[in-house]
């Protein structure tokens, strides 16, 4: 009598086996799922930075003063290169995450303070000159290799679309390690 086998044979299974193994790998390597985690971080620093610089505008638009400043009209208060959650001297003595979750004030609500100042997020800086007509600037230390490039484009550029000239003051700060530079917004 003659059996007739229907399956596969153990070799089969083996091959399909090690074929799908050889395609997972593959696909592991294309998408690199650290550098995407780096990038999601990135993105959520950006975002927070956005966020803040929101606050810090309706702040400015209510009191018609900066966080970093006491009165309207304090020329020359600047915020020099200080993480976000760390009180400076000079005309305001807390930070400015202080001052944007005081009450009254309210800009940003202490679940996003909570969130920011945890110590496994990357941190915030805010930069200003505090000449008339600057900008004020909140960076972070770029962990994927795309926002690291962009950010290392923006330093390197010399067409003139490259850093602005109040935040070209401290670019040895910003731009320094050319491997991890700062990213900055606005």
């Amino acid at each position: 009598m003659k059996l007739s086998a229907k399956g596969f044979t153990l070799i089969e299974l083996l091959i399909v086996i090690a074929v799908l193994g050889i395609l997972a790998v593959a696909v592991l390597a294309a998408i690199n799922p650290i550098e995407q985690i780096n990038r999601s971080r990135d993105t959520g620093s950006r975002s927070d930075a956005e966020q803040l610089i929101g606050a810090i505008d309706r702040f400015y638009a209510s009191r018609g003063y900066y966080p970093w400043q006491t009165v309207a009209g304090t020329a020359g208060a600047a915020v020099a290169w200080t993480q976000i959650t760390t009180a400076w001297s000079g005309a305001a003595t807390t930070s400015v995450l202080s001052q944007l979750s005081a009450a009254g004030t309210e800009e940003i609500k202490q679940s996003f303070v909570t969130r920011i100042t945890a110590t496994n997020y990357n941190p915030l800086w805010i930069y200003n000159r505090g000449q008339q007509g600057d900008s004020y600037y909140v960076c972070f230390a770029p962990q994927s290799g795309s926002f690291r490039t962009e950010a290392n484009t923006r330093c390197t550029d010399t067409s003139g679309s490259g850093l602005p000239a109040d935040l070209k003051t401290i670019a040895d700060t910003v731009c320094g390690n050319t491997t991890s530079p700062y990213s900055c917004l606005p």
